[in-house]
């Protein structure tokens, strides 16, 4: 339920603080007054898009907060957290505006987008413009209307997962059609796999190949190299390391017996000694181990050219080719139980569709009880609304579709007699916009009240009647606020003397700038409103006492 709403700079309202309790609250005030800026207000709050415009002249930005209690709405707090946005039992919606365009918002001061406040608005607030009957002339918003006063959603969200079910069975059904020549892609894909899986492609395998090759391809210079290098570690020549060094332990083993700090140097120079023994059989047993193998370079070159001749084919590096390797051989196990797989989903589709008839008859059944009902109830109401003798039904047609529909398998049209003798025609074709309003508002004060939206508010939905009607659509306006919480803009005292609450907006020029302000009225000043909205510019004993008697009858006094 709304609580509280704050306005600042929001049109020609430059500071606003409302509280709202349970009921109807009513908001009166003289044309132009701004007495929808509230529900303006209201619809950026819960997603409309933003306009520069609302923003009020001379000032940077415009801000709105709204604050609801959430012990009526189960499914606002459910939303919240689930989208980690919940902050106890209430919930606050801000928005700011800038003159430039720009536009933020927050839920419980964080930020949100658009989408989420739309979400989130839709389980709080339900909004009733003056043009609302518009939506009625369509006939996928009857449906919709229809559902929601018969309380179809159980049943209308398993036909929807059914019709889901099938057409998600039907896209895999045509994606395996639309694959064409299976037998052709099968044996390609065969081929191939055959073809990458003679080689070994693994990593190690791969690294290995390119030593070996390097190895062959350079022989002739490693053996040389080795040969060289053990002439000079330990060769015959004169000069050989080894040679050297035992040359230089002898000569400084003489001079030791005179200096014994050369021990610690012939200590080293023997240790040195033993690293290039081994330095030397490491090389020699390299020296043995290489192979100038023709035919086995061949063979390296041979195969190191396959593997690129692949990658170049299959389009990847040499390293990927696994990879590409694995992707064709899962393809081909796909593509070979294609046969056995569209049989599988073909049942699959029969099961769904039946599923779906069944679903759909049910909820065509209770939606036919359902007709019944709300046109029994629609043309008690239009009686009340002064069309006695009219006539108001739901015709159900079924679809002419092969496929399951979300919808279901029927369509509605609401039929309407607004003068006894007169055949039922579809509303879209009613001619007369006050009829079509009293109408409609027949329908929606029929409907509502069957969704979980805590509150619900209407902006002028009266317009275009008067007199007993009105205070009629007083009263069933003041009795829907006994089941939820009811704002409503509106210009006529019928209607206004059964709120249990009452706003008054007006608006004042100050300094050559307009001022809208919104007060809340006592009784005595609820008199003086009525009293106004009664008798126009002069208001007499009579209007007052006139006034003071619709706030007995609404209130039961």
């Amino acid at each position: 339920m709304l609580s509280h709403l704050t306005l600042q700079d929001f049109a020609v309202v430059s500071r606003a603080e409302l509280a709202f309790g349970p009921g109807m609250t009513v908001v009166s005030g003289e044309t132009g007054a701004g007495k929808s800026l509230l529900v303006d207000a209201l619809m950026w709050l819960t997603g409309a898009r933003a306009d520069a415009g609302v923003v009020r002249h001379g000032a940077e930005r415009a801000e709105l907060a709204a604050e609801f209690g959430l012990a009526d709405a189960p499914a606002a707090l459910a939303w919240l957290r689930e989208n980690e946005l919940d902050d106890g039992d209430a919930c606050q919606l801000r928005r700011v505006m800038r003159a430039d365009g720009g536009s933020r918002a927050w839920i419980n001061g964080r930020p949100a987008t658009l989408g989420q406040l739309s979400a989130l608005g839709g389980l709080l607030v339900e909004i009733h413009g003056q043009h609302e009957h518009q939506a009625l002339l369509d006939r996928g918003q009857q449906l919709a209307l229809l559902d929601a006063f018969g309380q179809h959603g159980p049943l209308l969200e398993a036909v929807r997962e059914a019709a889901r079910r099938w057409a998600g069975i039907d896209r895999e059904l045509a994606d395996l059609a639309r694959a064409g020549d299976v037998g052709e892609r099968l044996a390609w894909l065969e081929h191939q796999v055959q073809e990458l899986s003679a080689e070994t492609l693994d990593p190690e395998s791969l690294e290995e190949l390119a030593a070996a090759h390097r190895r062959q391809a350079n022989a002739a210079s490693l053996l040389q190299g080795c040969e060289v290098a053990l002439a000079h570690l330990a060769g015959d020549e004169g000069l050989s390391l080894q040679r050297l060094l035992h040359q230089t332990q002898a000569e400084l083993a003489r001079l030791a017996g005179d200096e014994p700090r050369l021990a610690e140097v012939l200590s080293l120079l023997e240790s040195a000694g033993i690293q290039l023994a081994e330095a030397a059989a490491g090389i020699e047993r390299l020296h043995d181990d290489f192979d100038l193998d023709p035919d086995r370079l061949r063979s390296l070159e041979d195969r190191l050219a396959r593997l690129h001749d692949l990658a170049r084919k299959h389009r990847v590096p040499l390293e990927d080719l696994a990879g590409r390797r694995d992707q064709l051989q899962e393809e081909l196990e796909g593509l070979a139980g294609a046969g056995e797989r569209a049989a599988r989903l073909g049942r699959e589709r029969e099961a769904a569709a039946r599923e779906w008839n069944e679903t759909a008859a049910r909820l065509g059944q209770a939606r036919a009880r359902s007709a019944t009902q709300l046109g029994e109830a629609v043309a008690g109401l239009m009686g009340e609304l002064g069309m006695g003798g009219g006539v108001f039904t739901v015709a159900l047609e079924p679809l002419d579709t092969t496929r399951p529909t979300p919808q279901g398998a029927e369509r509605c049209e609401f039929l309407v007699s607004a003068n006894p003798g007169q055949p039922p025609r579809a509303l879209r074709k009613v001619a007369s916009g006050g009829e079509l309003a009293r109408i409609s508002l027949a329908i929606e004060v029929a409907a509502l009240g069957f969704d979980a939206v805590p509150t619900m508010v209407f902006d002028e939905v009266d317009t275009g009647i008067g007199g007993a009607v009105a205070e009629v659509v007083g009263q069933k306006l003041r009795a829907l606020g006994g089941e939820r919480q009811v704002l409503c803009v509106t210009h006529l005292p019928q209607v206004a003397a059964q709120g249990h609450h009452h706003y008054r907006v007006s608006k004042a020029v100050e300094a050559d700038s307009t001022h809208s302000q919104v007060e809340a009225l006592s009784e005595k000043a609820r008199v003086e409103e009525l009293a106004r909205m009664l008798g126009g510019v002069e208001i007499t004993k009579e209007v007052r006492a006139n006034a003071r008697q619709l706030l007995s009858r609404a209130s039961g006094r």
